[in-house]
């Protein structure tokens, strides 16, 4: 099961991608669970998703720690897919609780009352990526799928004598 988790190839777009999504969501996350970055920190925002959104604790819990340590995830290359999945279903629910009310394109000219759900979309696709190929090169996945292939595979006959 873990093999299949951590599988991935050596390739290094696969890396940079990665690593980009993983800042992205690291700040956010960061933003949410510790204030950092201009951030209402944990408290702040689990009394704004829970108060005003009226999100369930638990959800507003699993949100917050998907972004955040998500992005750690994906920074490491550590359960790679586990940390795109969880990034995918916030950013999806993000789009239809939220986003898709205003539109496709983000606010940029500060006419709109929220934000459209372009940058979600990206989000969205580059979580379906890292899901089917893996977290590539520079991740501790790789570390791990490298080594459990090599303890899987039989000892040489020689070896054995």
């Amino acid at each position: 099961m873990l093999g299949k988790l951590t599988a991935t190839d050596n390739a290094t777009s696969t890396t940079v991608l990665r690593v980009v999504l993983g800042i992205v969501f690291f700040a956010h996350g960061a933003q949410k669970m510790l204030g950092w970055f201009g951030g209402y920190g944990f408290s702040g925002t689990m009394g704004f998703f829970t108060g005003t959104m009226h999100i369930p604790a638990f959800l507003a819990f699993l949100a917050i720690a998907a972004e955040f340590f998500g992005g750690i995830g994906l920074l490491l290359g550590l359960l790679t897919r586990v940390a795109a999945f969880g990034i995918a279903v916030n950013m999806l629910v993000a789009v239809v609780m939220v986003h898709r009310q205003f539109g496709f394109f983000a606010n940029w000219s500060g006419t709109q009352k929220g934000e459209g759900f372009e940058f979600h979309l990206l989000a969205l696709a580059m979580c379906a990526f890292l899901l089917i190929k893996g977290a590539g090169a520079l991740s501790v996945d790789r570390k791990l799928s490298l080594a459990g292939r090599n303890s899987a595979s039989p000892a040489p006959l020689a070896a054995s004598l």
